[in-house]
């Protein structure tokens, strides 16, 4: 289940999206039309994000092993 962060106040903005593009989105989302626009937007800037993590990988230690995470569950 996704959780929408409801900011104080948001804008109304107009696109023009080719009908196949948005029904293709919504058919993917099994949402309507603006739960499938959040869900783009909420993509794309989380694109952002994943190069910068990969810069990461080998170089942080974990306090915990992989067995003591599993366990935890």
């Amino acid at each position: 289940m996704v959780y929408w962060r409801v900011m104080q106040t948001a804008r109304k903005i107009t696109v023009e999206v080719p009908p196949e593009l948005l029904e293709k989105a919504q058919r993917a989302s099994g949402t309507g039309i603006t739960q499938t626009v959040r869900a783009g937007l909420q993509l794309v800037a989380a694109s952002q994000t994943y190069p910068r993590l990969r810069q990461f990988r080998g170089k942080i230690r974990f306090a915990r092993t992989l067995a003591e995470l599993k366990a935890d569950r």
